[in-house]
């Protein structure tokens, strides 16, 4: 156990990262940006093909906008402030037309189906019934 303890804390640091409140927003914003990458792929083996969720994009925002201030207030640097100063925007854009499909999409009327198609769809991919 002691051995265990020295290996995490040495040097009088954690890891050997000396810790302040802007490091673990900078921690914070790489931990964020991570899971979505797992959302993404929990989502797409549940299903068994590509799939992006609007969790993927809040997730892109929050981790994005975490690194942002890290960059803006702690390290101030120039390179990370550019990387993530203008990423967001097509975080957001996907998160609003995610919620226009979301709005327009019809369900197949029949009743042991009842699948979202596209607006545009003619049949139901599941069942092949019209679509209204």
């Amino acid at each position: 156990m002691v051995a265990l303890f020295d290996f995490l804390w040495f040097d009088g640091k954690l890891l050997g990262v000396e810790w302040s409140a802007w490091k673990v927003v900078g921690w914070l914003g790489n931990a964020v940006f991570t899971a979505r990458f797992l959302v993404q792929w929990r989502a797409s083996e549940k299903r068994k093909q590509v799939v992006v969720p609007s969790l993927f994009w809040w997730l892109s925002i929050i981790g994005s906008l975490l690194l942002l201030a890290y960059a803006l207030f702690y390290r101030r640097d120039s390179v990370m402030i550019a990387a993530y100063a203008f990423n967001w925007i097509p975080y957001f854009r996907n998160l609003l037309l995610h919620h226009r499909n979301k709005l327009t999409r019809q369900f197949c009327p029949a009743p042991d189906c009842g699948v979202a198609s596209p607006a545009d769809a003619r049949f139901c991919a599941t069942c092949g019934c019209k679509l209204s």
